[in-house]
């Protein structure tokens, strides 16, 4: 960029070729809500917010109750971004090696590796707090570190990596609060509600 072309930020001129850039991706960000808008009516702030988070390399945390769409939302910005999508239903007997993984022997082949569904670029953890702690630390400890230990080996997860965790604000019975230390993982929070009327009318047709 020559001195012709700089000017002190300030004065509300920016650098051209950063200007461009951003015109470019506003517009692949505007492709890929007119693609997920073909397959999830409405929801439009929680789009958003995924688009955010993933962008800002963090995770959310979505709260809403079950049948408005979280599943079909996450698979759906998997599938049009080409990524690898997995899901991990959160049960009382869930068991961290569910999650990640482990090391198993087989006569003829020896021990191997057995990689877990953590493994995948769009991670959706459902009903995160149906589980033990220690099983949803199992999942917020690759959250944060970006691998997974199975036995004594360390594994990097895929890239991107992009976990949407669940969970339903009515029925608490038999469900483990998240500590905020583990809340603190997730970068956003989200709240998913009903659609409005016109948009369920939509989705009928």
């Amino acid at each position: 960029m020559n001195n012709a072309e700089k000017e002190e930020v300030g004065e509300g001129i920016v650098d051209p070729s950063f200007a461009e850039k951003i015109s470019y991706y506003q517009n692949k960000f505007d492709e890929l809500r007119a693609e997920i808008g073909k397959v999830v009516i409405g929801q439009h702030e929680v789009v958003d917010g995924l688009i955010e988070a993933l962008i800002s390399n963090g995770h959310t945390l979505v709260e809403g109750i079950p049948g408005i769409g979280k599943t079909l939302l996450v698979k759906t910005l998997a599938r049009i971004t080409g990524c690898a999508f997995s899901r991990i239903q959160f049960t009382p007997d869930l068991l961290p090696t569910d999650i990640v993984g482990l090391t198993t022997y087989e006569e003829g082949r020896g021990f191997f590796t057995v990689k877990g569904p953590v493994f995948a670029n769009f991670v959706l953890a459902d009903e995160i707090n149906r589980s033990p702690p220690k099983v949803q630390s199992a999942l917020l400890e690759s959250m944060q570190e970006r691998q997974a230990t199975i036995g004594k080996e360390t594994f990097k997860l895929p890239s991107p990596f992009f976990v949407m965790a669940t969970q339903n604000p009515i029925e608490q019975l038999g469900t483990y609060k998240l500590p905020e230390a583990q809340v603190d993982r997730f970068l956003y929070k989200l709240t998913m509600g009903y659609p409005t009327p016109e948009e369920e009318l939509r989705v009928l047709k």
